[in-house]
């Protein structure tokens, strides 16, 4: 955690000391009453805090704000709904390297189960985007979603087609991702992955139908969570800042 986030109004109250953030000032920063730590509030400003004082039950948090950090890149994110646990680090991962929305959707080999899994009903997914942004030390959220399916999915997206479309696929990719990357201009983007047993069939004409050009990381088969990362780490590069 290189940046300790709070909810807008949370500072208004002491912070218990049972909840996680107070364990990380006590026992990782190794803070005490009168040190400052950096600290933002979720899709505010940055600044310090200062470890006021504490009791047997709470910490008390002065903030002071400072800078507004960058939007986020102007990278949007479509990823067939995969295992809860994968769209736990798919969260994590996105949120630190940076997207503007992530959009976990509904395709033909994607288990439509996991969308009633409780990371998305209990609203736990929120906690993993935090920790990605924490790490980042950016206080911006990608908005998320999970109800869409494909095809809601594309007639959701802007009808001119003035952000590249670029789609994962092992097999049926007419292009290098790198290339393809690489003819479209440092602006908006929007890279979608499939699910963790990839495209069908349909899902594919659908993509090409809707502008998308498909493309390859190569010829090894790499783990959703992996290709992401991957692919939207060389999409970052000269999109940061938008």
């Amino acid at each position: 955690m290189n940046l300790v986030l709070f909810e807008p109004g949370e500072l208004a109250s002491p912070l218990p000391l049972a909840d996680p953030r107070a364990q990380h000032i006590l026992k990782v920063l190794r803070r005490s009453p009168g040190d400052t730590f950096v600290a933002g509030v979720v899709d505010g400003p940055l600044g310090v805090a200062t470890f006021v004082s504490d009791d047997a039950s709470a910490l008390r948090i002065a903030f002071a704000p400072g800078r507004e950090p960058p939007p986020l890149p102007p990278v949007t994110l479509l990823l067939g709904l995969p295992r809860p646990q994968t769209a736990r680090d798919l969260l994590r991962d996105a949120a630190t390297l940076g997207a503007s929305s992530i959009h976990f959707i509904a395709t033909e080999r994607a288990d439509p189960n996991y969308a009633s899994s409780s990371l998305w009903t209990s609203g736990e997914w929120r906690r993993h985007l935090l920790a990605g942004a924490a790490q980042a030390c950016d206080t911006r959220l990608p908005a998320v979603t999970w109800t869409h399916t494909l095809a809601s999915a594309l007639a959701a997206l802007p009808t001119v087609l003035a952000a590249p479309r670029l789609a994962l696929d092992n097999y049926e990719a007419t292009a290098p991702f790198s290339e393809a990357l690489h003819g479209s201009a440092a602006g908006e983007l929007v890279l979608a992955l499939g699910p963790e047993r990839g495209w069908g069939h349909a899902d594919r004409d659908a993509l090409r139908a809707s502008g998308f050009t498909l493309c390859s990381l190569g010829e090894r088969v790499l783990r959703l969570e992996t290709a992401a990362a991957v692919a939207l780490g060389m999409a970052l590069h000269g999109r940061v800042g938008g």
